[in-house]
């Protein structure tokens, strides 16, 4: 991480929330279901598929979480209504998981249903460390409860990954590796770079050797490179992987995956908290805070490269 990178994180409370969102236009689809469906639209024409996420986490009202349950209800008629590429990625925490276990459940289970009703699927997002083994018993609990049409998602910078693999390959899960954006206690996770590189790819070989279906997380070109030759190595077929990035970030880099035959999924956030997730995403992840700086300067030099793929 470069001091530049630092330096631009500790200025963004202060930035104008104007500018915050002419920035973050790029990354984040907007604030109305119409704006991400025209994201996955323009997305699907362009060969990727797409994953789409309502913003909003850590709700503590109980009424709300079902407003959250509902917004997911009306992304899925839209993707049906719309025959998109897509869909749709959850996190716990706006569906109760930090009010009550049980009614987290219930309101997956209904968003399960209704997905695997429509042929579609639901991705379970992992947050911070605190509600990890909570997010894990969740999924377990809607498998062993006959519902497939769920995946999770692991972060390889935890040092507990392997062994979770480990205990999910009885499921074969479809699960979304990453290397985890949240900051947690050098006890449980890895901090060096090279640390969590190293446990991206042992992660990624073990799920790859359990029988799941893996989405492949990353716009960092050194494990892209590795990804794809363990693909190779071994023998996967295109549909039983994916690689996955984020709306706006580094889609040269999918251009390419692309051209090489492999398939691309675009994750794709959009709501009324877009300020928050510009602002706490950039700050945990200072790194993406100074390519999206340095790629805003290159749009505002040479504007005909502010189109939806640069």
């Amino acid at each position: 991480m470069s001091l530049v990178d630092r330096a631009l994180v500790r200025v963004l409370p202060v930035v104008p929330r104007p500018l915050v969102r002419q920035v973050s236009s790029r990354y984040i689809a907007g604030s109305e279901l119409a704006d991400a469906s025209a994201a996955v639209r323009a997305l699907n024409s362009h060969g990727r598929m797409a994953t789409v996420d309502v913003l909003g986490e850590e709700i503590r009202s109980e009424d709300v979480t079902h407003a959250y349950a509902r917004a997911y209800e009306e992304v899925l008629a839209e993707i049906d209504r719309r025959h998109l590429d897509s869909n749709i990625s959850v996190k716990p925490t706006a569906l109760g998981l930090q009010l009550d276990f049980d009614l987290c459940v219930a309101n997956l289970r209904r968003l399960v249903h209704r997905a695997a009703m429509r042929d579609n699927f639901v991705r379970i997002d992992m947050e911070d460390a605190t509600t990890t083994d909570a997010t894990l018993t969740l999924y377990r609990t809607l498998r062993e409860g006959g519902f497939d049409a769920v995946g999770i998602v692991l972060q390889a910078s935890l040092k507990r990954t392997i062994a979770d693999i480990g205990a999910l390959a009885d499921l074969k899960p479809s699960v979304r590796i990453c290397k985890g954006i949240y900051v947690e206690s050098p006890d449980i996770q890895y901090r060096d770079f090279d640390a969590v590189r190293k446990s991206f790819v042992a992660s990624l070989a073990a799920l790859v050797d359990a029988g799941c279906y893996v989405g492949i997380a990353t716009h960092d070109e050194w494990l892209l490179d590795r990804a794809k030759r363990l693909v190779a190595e071994r023998g996967l077929s295109r549909d039983e992987y994916e690689f996955q990035m984020l709306l706006g970030v580094r889609p040269r880099l999918g251009d390419v995956l692309l051209a090489e035959g492999h398939r691309l999924r675009i994750y794709v956030p959009f709501g009324s908290h877009w300020y928050e997730y510009a602002i706490r995403r950039l700050q945990e992840n200072p790194s993406v805070a100074g390519y999206i700086a340095s790629d805003t300067v290159g749009r505002l030099l040479h504007p005909r490269r502010n189109g939806v793929y640069g």
